[in-house]
Formats: C-alpha cells, structure tokens, sequence
C-alpha cells in the first residue's frame, strides 16, 4: 500500500514544481497582453479607432442652446427652438440607400447625391443626414421612412434658431447662415454676429457603442456637456420698434423715397427703444433679401444733416458767449458771398430782421453764417466733437462709420460757414440724435446704448446701459435756452414745421435739407430731416426722422416733421407720460 501511495504523488508532481509552472503560464500571457497594449495605444492607435468604428463606437457633438436676444420687457427677437438632427447607420441604410436618398431629398431638400453617399458610407455606424430640423418635421420623416420598411435612421436633439418677430429689429439682430454639414452655423450680421461668443455657448460631445443605431445602455460611454449661451437683453421696446418701422414704410413711400431712418430714444439714459430702417429683411429669410440690407443704415451710412445742425452751432456759440442768446438781433439778408461761393436761404427774401430764435425758427443759413463768425474755428469744433461728432458711439456693432469731421487745418472760411449750417461735414443718424439728446438732456451727452445692463462683444468691448459715459457739452441754461428756441420751429405762426406738433405737448425740434449727389454726379437730391423731444418743458423722449432722396419738393417739416409727430405721441402714449399744461415759448423771431 505505501508503493503504491508514493507512485501516485510522483504522478500528480511536487508543490514548488506546480507553482513554477504557474507563474510561467500567466507571466506568457501578461506579456502577449503588454504587448497588445503597446501597439494599441503606442504603435497604431489609428487602425483601433477604425476598428472601434466598426464595431460600435461613435462620437457626436452635443449642441449647446444659443442664448436667445431680448427687447427691455423680455419678448424674444431671435430664439432657439426646439430641433432634431438626423442621423444614420450605414450599416442599415446601405441596402436601400437609393430609394431612402430620394425620398429624403423630397422631404428635407438635401441633396440627393451628397445623402446617397452618406448612406452607403463604408465602415460607419453613424453619419449625419440633417441639421437643426424643426422636430415634429424630423419625426415625422423618420417614422414615415420606418413605415417603407427603410430602416436605420435616428434623431438626436439640435436646437434650431427662429426670428418670431421676423423683420422687427432684423437690421439690428442680425442671423444665423445656414448650418454646415457639422451644424454649426456662422452669423452673418448684427447682435448675432457682434455677440455670437456670448451667445454660442461651448457644445458639449459624447462617446458611446451602439448596436442597431440604438446607444447601449452598459457601454463604454463617455460624455461632456454642453455649456449653454447667455441671454442678450436690449434696449429696445418691441412693441415700439414695429410701430416706427411701419409709420417709417408708410412715409418713405408716400414720399417716393429712396429710404429712410427712425430713432427713438430715452432722453435721460440714451438708450434706443427703437432704431428703424426701411428698406430692411427678415431675419427669418434673409436669403430672399438683397445683402445690401443686412446691416443697420442708421449706424454704416454717412450724409450730410443740414439745418438740424444749426441748433449745435448756435448752442456752441451761446454757450461760449453768454452775452448772445434768443433775442439777439441780426439783419439777415437773401444771400452773402463766401470766398468763391454765394450761400443763401432756401426761400427768396430781402434784407430780414431776424433775433437768433427767427434764425432758428425760419432756419436761415445766412443768419447761421453771421452769427457763428463771432466764434472762432477752433472753439466751434471742439463743441462739435464734444458733441460726439466725427467719432464712432461704439455702441457694440462692427461697421459704424465716424462720419467727416474736417480737421482744423482744412477748415477754410468757406469750410467754417458750410459746417455751421450742415455742409461740408458728414453724420449718422445714431451720431446726430445723440447729440440733439445732449440739448434735451440739460447740456449732457450720455452715450447711446442697445444692450441693457452690460455685456462684452467679440471685439472684446464692454457696451451697454452700465457703462454708458456722460459728459456736460453746453450749460443746463444754454440747454434750455436753446429749447425755447426750438419750440418755436413747430409754431404755425413762426416755424417752418407745424406738421411736428403732437397736441397737448409742448414739442421742441428742428428740421433739416441737406443736398445730396444723385446718380448724375451732381446735388440734385435731398435728405430731408427732423429732431426734436417732449415735452419740451420736461424732456422724455428725443426722435429722429431721415427720409433719403424724396421727390422734389419734399421737405424736413413737411416729410419727416410729420412722422416724428405720430412716433412721440405713441412713445408718450405708451410710457403714460401726461400733459404738464406747459405753454410753448413766444420769444420774437422778429424785430
């Protein structure tokens, strides 16, 4: 029995002898494993990408939602909706890829060979077919390719961007172009464009395996967020940015113009509840529109203003010599000659008695002439800049013009008399309200400002309301004398503008022709013109009104007067700003 014990251990081995054959077994196998590793992740990591793709494993952006832009009260102008990409798995669509390519083609309008491709893509599980469509659209589209037995498409979520307002504020919101293959879409104008970092957001992307186009729940899956964009709020009221848009279409065209500009602003903060111009878009379908108009002509295109800028220079020369005010008297003749040139008054007259109100009033050149000579050049531009001409309002949008503020070594005599009454200097509309606004806002200029609050654009500027910057330009007394003077414009019984009344208010403006150069070559067009504010006694709002090249005969008081009249008695409406009782100025305009 003992025999045959020990032939049976010596079969089955010694303990240590075991072991070592262990240890050898698992060493073999480490190694092959190392060395696997090595050539994945060291030697060839592109073929194991590939293989991972084949066997499951995809990458997807996950969208981020773009922050919506807002008027002051909240309604959004531009806004991300709810959308759905639409996705495939090559895999499942190769079979039928042409009967599924052409019925996509039908219902998305993509294209039919581009789609066709994508379907039959060899070594994939998951390619794109369409961006940013509206979800009920996408759901339907794949559900109905299910229906027809053609398998392997699916969504994912992918937030499209819609302009409910449509063309209300499109010159100044801007858009998104149309998404590339990758969704991503770039904006193409305005606050979209000048605040698309603050806007975007950052996408977020995920990593997982799937089986029949479908994620599996227990895979190797791995997901970053999506960092959602911000809001942007402007300053602008909705509401009364659709109403000046329209009283502005109806004007331009009754006037057979070429265009036209409407500004309205908040006197005491400088913010812009509404910036029209027509023509303009809408930022729903920018492709059917000209791309002249994407952009805001009130802030890019330069003119000439006229006798609007007759109330700066007479400000700057009562401001300066206090001694001179309304009732100055001046004998104001039909013309004067100016070094090579004769300047006289849009209206046949004799030798005139005129106070530095009538000027005003009856906006006479020649008596703009003779009272500015007792201010010199260098004095009288640096009101003009102080009033914030020749420079940009960097007001946050990229293509405003600083408009032609001749440099004082080029003012001539003869350059000095044009500029006092409106000539030979060039303005934005956004620059010439802003500095009407400082007469209104007791000698101030406060900056102009369309975002509410404060926000930094792609150029990397801090703009809005919170960083909005004041300035005295003239005195609170040269201020209110002034606006007397202008309250006299709108008198039927002194002023050229009656038409600018707004009943129970007293108003305070002033019209402006300015010639312009037509197609010929020539000053055989005008831009005619009206500024102002009310109450006057109490100012809450200041207007501008541009009409560019209307027929012959059209003027500031008669065209645009009108129009500034309808926009404030809404503004004054709409914010219940109550008649004060007030009484107009009567200062003489005459002696």
């Amino acid at each position: 029995m003992s025999t045959n014990l020990r032939r049976g251990g010596m079969r089955r081995g010694t303990p240590g002898l075991r072991l070592r054959a262990g240890f050898l077994v698992i060493a073999f196998v480490l190694s092959v494993f190392g060395a696997r590793l090595i050539q994945l992740q060291a030697v060839d990591p592109g073929s194991y990408a590939a293989m991972a793709a084949r066997e499951g494993s995809v990458s997807i952006v996950l969208p981020a939602t773009r922050g919506s832009i807002l008027d002051r009260n909240g309604q959004p102008l531009a806004q991300s909706a709810s959308g759905l990409m639409i996705v495939a798995d090559p895999t499942m669509t190769t079979k039928n890829a042409g009967k599924l390519a052409a019925f996509l083609t039908r219902r998305l309008g993509v294209d039919y060979f581009t789609t066709l491709n994508l379907l039959r893509t060899k070594n994939s599980r998951f390619v794109y077919i369409d961006r940013q469509v509206p979800s009920a659209k996408a759901t339907a589209v794949v559900a109905d390719a299910d229906s027809h037995g053609w398998g392997g498409l699916f969504t994912n979520n992918d937030p499209l961007r819609v302009y409910p307002q449509k063309d209300v504020a499109a010159n100044l919101v801007g858009f998104l172009g149309t998404p590339n293959d990758d969704g991503s879409a770039h904006p193409l104008a305005g606050l979209e464009a000048n605040f698309n970092t603050l806007l975007s957001g950052k996408d977020g992307s995920a990593r997982y395996e799937v089986g029949a186009g479908n994620e599996i729940p227990l895979g190797d899956n791995t997901t970053t967020p999506a960092v959602n964009g911000a809001n942007l709020t402007t300053t602008l009221d909705a509401n009364m940015q659709f109403y000046t848009q329209r009283v502005l279409q109806q004007a331009v065209r009754g006037a057979a113009a070429k265009s036209g500009i409407a500004i309205v602003m908040d006197t005491r903060t400088g913010q812009l509840l509404a910036l029209a111009d027509y023509p303009t878009y809408d930022a729903s379908t920018p492709g059917d529109y000209d791309h002249s108009l994407y952009k805001s002509a009130a802030l890019t295109d330069v003119y000439e203003p006229g006798s609007v800028e007759k109330t700066l220079t007479l400000s700057a020369l009562m401001d300066a010599k206090p001694s001179i005010g309304p009732g100055t008297r001046l004998r104001v003749p039909g013309a004067i000659k100016v070094e090579d040139r004769t300047i006289h008054d849009y209206w046949q007259h004799g030798l005139l008695n005129l106070t530095l109100a009538g000027v005003i009033a009856k906006s006479s050149n020649v008596g703009t002439v003779l009272a500015s000579s007792r201010l010199n050049a260098s004095l009288m531009r640096h009101y003009l800049t102080e009033f914030g001409l020749g420079r940009r309002t960097n007001i946050g949008l990229t293509g405003e013009s600083p408009g032609i503020l001749p440099t004082l070594s080029q003012w001539t005599t003869g350059i000095k008399d044009r500029i006092a009454f409106g000539q030979s200097l060039s303005v934005n509309a956004l620059q010439e309200i802003s500095a009407v606004n400082s007469i209104a806002n007791g000698g101030q200029y406060i900056s102009p400002s369309l975002i509410l609050g404060s926000a930094t654009n792609d150029a990397g500027q801090n703009v809005g309301s919170g960083d909005a910057t004041v300035r005295q330009v003239i005195s609170p007394q040269t201020a209110q004398r002034m606006t007397h003077m202008m309250e006299r414009v709108v008198d039927p019984n002194a002023g050229v503008a009656p038409l600018a009344q707004v009943p129970g208010y007293v108003v305070a403006g002033k019209t402006g022709t300015a010639q312009e150069v037509g197609p010929s070559g020539r000053y055989d067009r005008t831009t005619v013109s009206f500024a102002g504010f009310a109450p006057a006694d109490n100012p809450r709002f200041t207007i501008y009104v541009v009409v560019k090249s209307p027929r012959a005969g059209s003027g500031g008081g008669s065209t645009a007067g009108p129009v500034f009249s309808k926009l404030m008695a809404h503004a004054l409406a709409r914010y219940g700003v109550a008649p004060s009782g007030a009484k107009a100025s009567q200062i003489p305009v005459e002696w």
